[in-house]
């Protein structure tokens, strides 16, 4: 390493109060939590990355390409997202090269970031990086990180194991046959826990022009007519038996809105039949996938997958991104999302129903403190959903905090999800939820609102009770 170049270290205090005595005990409790086994109830990794164990091809593909909390900040700063690898499949070496160059020349965009956190944890703490990223450096870090990747310590399932994930959950589309998690589950060399989570948004709603595909392809998986609206909801159900013998506990939705609002079963059967010919307007689409939304929370209620609800994204902002790209790729945006009267058809039918659990995410969070504190401090069945995707950030985590824990106390929360495709990036995430939530707890013990072995409970208990007992793991 050149003595010129600035070097890459993580502060052992990073993310702790600034305060001497806060950051003090702040320490004491993460000390508690450091090594505690991840689990992860929420995310995107293809389970067929550990069926197949082979190593990671590249490292602007695993770090770079995969993780769209970068390409979006990339992008947003003058690098086509073609530049950066996505969607293009499996990259040369000169491309893989370019595109972690352009990472590196950009690395002052992501400074204050949690991006950048995630990051700098992954680069120190799993690839032994010294040097900070930059143009000057692109190339001597990517060599390290590519020499790594080529040793057995850095496949897949080796790093399942040194990540100390003791679960991990994907999502899934409802006709998918679940073929990666059949062959983890009858390896007798793999001993992890990889379960699927049914996603059945696509399903859901008849505005989407490939709904009539997503019918019949979800009658094909089940074995069953979905001609008809009967046979539709037969399938569905049939579908959601085969994820929970696949080992799955939850079902997760991301509408725009959450809206429940159930129909007749007359409506909804014609509804239902005017959308698979192609004759439905606008509000009848949105009213039959509200009453789907309904329908799901009774389904959960008979066979037990815990509802989780993701809603208020405008998929796809940029139609010209998304038609050359695809979904999932930087360009969805938050909007507004209001859940009181959205929620209170589901709510007065199954909030006391036993063992229902109802998770609420959102990133609206003027809702946290309005709405789903006091939601969840009311219905034994709701839950709040922690920071996720743009406020899975250490000031929102904060606020996150403040705005809930007051009316709801912590036990009404969901425990930390990471919500990644991102592989590598799940213990950093992990980590700085841990570091932030003891900060956190550090305050209230400091203004002696709790004793310190409360605090330490509490962080425990949000790092391994809490989401084993939400996520009925």
């Amino acid at each position: 390493m050149d003595d010129d170049d600035p070097r890459l270290t993580l502060h052992p205090d990073r993310l702790f109060p600034s305060d001497p005595a806060e950051r003090s005990i702040a320490r004491r409790i993460h000390a508690t939590t450091c090594d505690l086994p991840v689990i992860s109830p929420h995310g995107h990794v293809d389970p067929q990355v550990l069926v197949d164990d082979r190593p990671f091809h590249d490292p602007a593909t695993l770090l770079v390409t995969a993780d769209h909390y970068l390409t979006r900040l990339l992008h947003a700063d003058g690098v086509d997202l073609g530049a950066l690898g996505v969607a293009s499949g499996p990259l040369s070496e000169p491309q893989a090269r370019s595109v972690w160059k352009h990472l590196c020349e950009h690395w002052d965009l992501l400074r204050a970031t949690a991006a950048r956190t995630w990051l700098e944890a992954e680069l120190v703490e799993l690839f032994d990086c010294s040097v900070r990223p930059s143009a000057r450096t692109a190339d001597r870090i990517y060599d390290q990180i590519a020499e790594h990747l080529g040793q057995d310590a850095f496949r897949p399932r080796a790093l399942y194991q040194r990540f100390r994930l003791s679960v991990l959950a994907t999502t899934d589309e409802p006709w998918d046959d679940l073929s990666a998690h059949r062959a983890l589950t009858d390896d007798p060399t793999w001993s992890g826990r990889v379960i699927p989570t049914f996603r059945p948004d696509r399903a859901l709603d008849p505005a989407r022009p490939d709904w009539p595909e997503a019918v019949a392809r979800l009658g094909t998986a089940a074995e069953l007519d979905t001609a008809d609206y009967d046979g539709y909801l037969r399938a569905l159900e049939a579908r959601r038996r085969t994820f929970r013998a696949h080992g799955a506990v939850a079902a997760d939705h991301s509408h725009l809105d959450v809206r429940t609002e159930p129909l007749d079963h007359a409506v909804a059967s014609r509804i239902f039949h005017s959308a698979l010919a192609g004759d439905v307007s606008a509000a009848e689409a949105a009213a039959f996938r509200r009453h789907m939304l309904f329908e799901m929370a009774r389904m959960s209620c008979d066979d037990g997958l815990v509802m989780t609800l993701h809603p208020g994204v405008r998929r796809n902002h940029h139609q010209p991104t998304f038609e050359r790209f695809g979904p999932d790729v930087g360009c969805d945006i938050p909007i507004r999302t209001e859940f009181t009267d959205a929620l209170a058809p589901l709510l007065r039918r199954f909030g006391t129903h036993p063992g229902f659990h109802l998770v609420v995410f959102t990133l609206d969070e003027t809702a946290w403190s309005r709405e789903l504190a006091p939601l969840a401090g009311f219905y034994p069945s709701v839950y709040v959903g922690v920071p996720w995707w743009f406020l899975d950030a250490p000031d929102a985590i904060r606020r996150f905090h403040s705005a809930v824990t007051e009316t709801a106390g912590f036990r009404r929360t969901s425990g930390f999800v990471d919500d990644t495709r991102a592989f590598c990036s799940i213990p950093a995430r992990h980590d700085l939820s841990r570091r932030v939530d003891a900060g956190v707890l550090a305050r209230l013990v400091a203004e002696h609102r709790l004793d310190e072995d409360e605090a330490v409970d509490t962080a425990i208990h949000l790092v391994t009770t809490l989401p084993t007992t939400v996520f009925k793991l």
